[in-house]
């Protein structure tokens, strides 16, 4: 391929400018964290529970991976209708929405509400912004409108995090180590950008045309690995999968090393910190997995924090990359814009 054909087939098929919106991730992201937010310190909780569903629910299952790091709360994903049986008014509810009218977690925060729960509401709008203002247990945070949820992650998560830091839920990083993190993303924002039409990214999306993906990544990567095959299956329409390092190495590894087919393609997500047993199964499975091709992605960063946006920022261009190679516009979703008609024309 020539090396003007990014540009050229961004411009044929990214209708919406997926690629804008994700160029301006880490913008969003620091705006995000920037922002002044109405909210007291409270460490008073049991736990957290995230409701989301989609790019909404993405934020919620990366603070429980910094939680589980260094947190003091446990913090659970619920992307359903209604609350599980355990919940009670003790544990914090933090309610995404993007548009703020997804069905499902308007039932759990209505659940919440009935409940005596209190809420801190993340939401563009909607009938989630609408409903909180009723609640005077409640809070709404605000981001900016006019996104795809997915493509508007810098906002939400950036959010997310910095309610959990006001709360006192996560500790909030010196304000230089902020400065240098946001800066460093800044310049691996710029390297992958697939305007450049070279290095990894680029390469990387090229090499796996035509291939069937395998995600894997260390659990504390995981929330990212889940995300990349999110955005996979969104903006490229294709199928993946993703397991976890060590889980996997009980179950699929079997598959991985049992005649894998030239259609198969391995994408291994790796960072530094990891459990020195969880790098000798990574090296092992790079040496006896024949996947072709075979990608690490090392996930640069000084923090977790950092390596999960790092390579979260890093995927969202491969996955548009390979959609534009495919001649998909990665902003078009005809099933999800056709069964949300279909659900709200049945009540």
């Amino acid at each position: 391929m020539s090396e003007d054909d990014f540009g050229k087939l961004l411009k044929e098929y990214d209708k919406r400018d997926m690629a804008g919106f994700t160029r301006s991730f880490v913008q969003d992201f620091e705006n995000a964290i920037g922002a002044e937010i109405d909210i007291e310190e409270d460490r008073d909780w049991s736990g957290v529970i995230c409701l989301g569903m989609g790019g909404s629910a993405a934020g919620g299952m990366f603070l429980k991976a910094l939680s589980d790091d260094y947190g003091g709360l446990p913090v659970i994903v619920w992307r359903d209708y209604g609350l599980p049986s355990w919940w009670g008014p003790e544990w914090l509810v933090i309610a995404t929405s993007y548009s703020g009218n997804t069905e499902e977690t308007l039932n759990g925060v209505r659940e919440a509400i009935l409940g005596g729960g209190t809420i801190v509401g993340i939401t563009s709008g909607g009938e989630l912004e609408s409903t909180l203002s009723e609640s005077a247990e409640s809070v709404c945070l605000s981001v900016p409108s006019g996104q795809m949820p997915r493509s508007a992650f810098g906002h939400i998560f950036g959010t997310q995090l910095s309610a959990c830091w006001k709360l006192g839920l996560l500790p909030r990083p010196d304000k230089g180590d902020i400065l240098e993190m946001i800066s460093r993303l800044s310049i691996a924002s710029s390297k992958s950008d697939l305007l450049t039409n070279s290095g990894m990214v680029a390469t990387l999306s090229r090499s796996i045309v035509g291939k069937e993906l395998g995600i894997v990544s260390p659990s504390c990567l995981s929330p990212a690995a889940y995300r990349f095959v999110c955005q996979l299956n969104e903006n490229s329409a294709k199928f993946a999968r993703y397991s976890e390092i060590p889980e996997m190495n009980h179950n699929e590894i079997v598959a991985w090393t049992s005649g894998v087919s030239d259609n198969n393609s391995l994408i291994l997500l790796r960072c530094e910190g990891l459990h020195s047993r969880t790098n000798t199964r990574i090296d092992w499975m790079l040496d006896e997995v024949q996947a072709s091709p075979t990608w690490v992605i090392d996930c640069e960063g000084n923090s977790l924090l950092e390596r999960l946006l790092y390579v979260s920022h890093i995927t969202d261009w491969i996955s548009i990359g390979l959609a534009v190679l495919t001649g998909e516009d990665p902003s078009d979703m005809p099933a999800l814009e056709s069964l949300k008609a279909h659900l709200s024309s049945i009540q």
